[in-house]
């Protein structure tokens, strides 16, 4: 019994030293990192052009928002006053006809040059006033804004052009 007892003994010995023997691999070779890798950069590569495409696409949305409501403000502000007066005059300052006003607009009265600043420039070139917007990227653009002729037989509304890019000379 002594033999048999001592055999048995020894083969967990045996079978515990070569539990302890074998080796698991954890973790990634340095050929599957760098694939990885690979392929992270390709979809980076892809990624961002379209991420800058959008911010922009978003920016030129929110712009649109914006003169569309300062366009129908104007058109009820027009409204508004022919009712009242018996002729249809738009406001000297075309931000006047929002009941919320952008978020940026300063009244500095001229061309905005700081991120997401909207103004009401009085000071442009031409004698022309303009609304101006500096996008995220600084790009800026400016919508060229004329209140009309306010009295006389010859009154009329003004006009609000469409939107240009600007850029400051060299």
């Amino acid at each position: 019994m002594k033999n048999l007892n001592r055999h048995n003994i020894s083969g967990i010995k045996k079978g515990n030293n070569i539990m302890k023997n074998t080796t698991s691999q954890n973790g990634f070779t340095l050929i599957e990192l760098i694939i990885v890798m690979v392929i992270l950069g390709i979809m980076a590569a892809v990624a961002v052009p379209r991420y800058l495409d959008s911010i922009a696409n978003a920016e030129e949305s929110a712009e649109n928002a914006v003169i569309s409501s300062i366009r129908s403000g104007l058109k009820q502000h027009a409204n508004n006053e022919l009712y009242s007066s018996g002729r249809a005059t738009w406001p000297t300052n075309p931000f006047s006809v929002l009941s919320e006003p952008p978020a940026g607009l300063t009244q500095d009265g001229f061309m905005a040059d700081t991120d997401g600043e909207w103004t009401f420039d009085t000071t442009s070139a031409g004698g022309d006033t303009w609304i101006t917007h500096q996008r995220n990227d600084n790009s800026r653009y400016y919508w060229v804004y004329n209140k009309g002729t306010q009295d006389g037989d010859n009154a009329a509304v003004g006009s609000l052009g469409q939107r240009n890019s600007y850029t400051l000379a060299e």
